[in-house]
């Protein structure tokens, strides 16, 4: 695998707070990666030292080959970039915005046009910006991040607040941009569905820090053989004691609504002992579902939260 990104060993605090402890990443050509992590995990800290805009306390960052001091200009046009948030010119039509960024690469109507179409804007071609939908928005600044044909893409929270429609657009879009070209990705989202759906590796930090990171097989290979049992009972709010001091397995309760999760390596052995538990303690299953292991899970197993907490 040839990198085309390579973050070593890298730290940056903003005053007392450290936003990123010692991070390593490789990403080689072609690949897709997320950053996975909740809001205030480092990965819009660590993408901005990625992208130049922040300087690492200390570490070393290297992005096709180079270091940034000396070669801004050269990494500027080998790399496309979309921040948490764009903001556009009110007044300008999509065709404006697009032909003003294309300017700055000395690009033309042609790239313009291709990439109307390429991101599906083309009945909104002559609309002001102001009058977008979020999705829409979005979709714009993924054209202006695509423009220069970059080797490496890096987007930062692309679909956060999106719904799931618009969502899904964005992610086709990337796709089909997976299949044609040999741009390698990186993206930061809190969305497990959108790291699997999109992404060849997976890093999953916390408090600036990398929990676990691989492919999704190598991320729940270690669990691959528990499968997650949730529940709700009858009875919303059962006594603490019953899960902490009874349960032959940990149960994670959620008494905020009143549900529970359990992980089962072996459904035959262990469920019956589990019904049997609820049963001694006089609860009743209201609802329960059995399936596979998710990144979510995985999270949680790790810090005690949830991703989108």
């Amino acid at each position: 695998m040839t990198p085309v990104i390579e973050v070593k060993n890298v730290y940056k605090s903003f005053h007392s707070i450290r936003a990123v402890n010692g991070i390593d990443l490789t990403v080689g050509k072609g690949q897709f990666t997320a950053v996975l992590g909740p809001n205030g995990a480092g990965k819009t800290t660590l993408v901005e030292m990625i992208e130049g805009i922040q300087i690492p306390d200390s570490g070393e960052i290297r992005v096709m080959g180079h270091a940034w001091k000396g070669n801004e200009e050269a990494l500027h046009r080998a790399i496309g970039i979309s921040l948490q948030e764009t903001r556009f010119m009110d007044r300008l039509t999509v065709w404006e915005t697009l032909r003003l960024f294309a300017s700055f690469y000395d690009l033309g109507k042609n790239r313009v046009s291709e990439l109307i179409e390429t991101v599906n804007l083309e009945e909104k071609t002559a609309a002001y910006t102001m009058n977008l939908s979020g999705g829409q928005r979005q979709r714009l600044a993924l054209a202006i991040a695509l423009l220069n044909r970059p080797k490496i893409l890096l987007l930062d929270e692309p679909t956060t607040g999106l719904d799931p429609n618009a969502r899904r657009e964005i992610w086709a879009i990337l796709l089909d941009l997976k299949r044609k070209s040999n741009t390698s990705l990186v993206l930061t989202t809190h969305y497990m569905e959108e790291a699997e759906h999109l992404c060849d590796t997976i890093m999953i930090i916390d408090k600036g820090v990398v929990l676990r990171e691989g492919t999704m097989d190598q991320l729940l290979s270690e669990d691959a053989a528990e499968k997650i049992i949730a529940f709700s009972l009858d009875a919303p709010h059962p006594p603490r004691s019953h899960f902490e001091n009874k349960c032959p397995f940990p149960v994670r309760w959620d008494s905020k609504n009143g549900k529970g999760t359990i992980a089962l390596s072996s459904l035959e052995d262990q469920l019956p002992q589990f019904l049997s538990f609820l049963n001694a303690c006089g609860l009743h299953l209201r609802s329960m579902e059995c399936r596979r292991k998710t990144l979510d899970d995985l999270f949680t197993q790790m810090t005690g939260r949830r991703l989108n907490e």
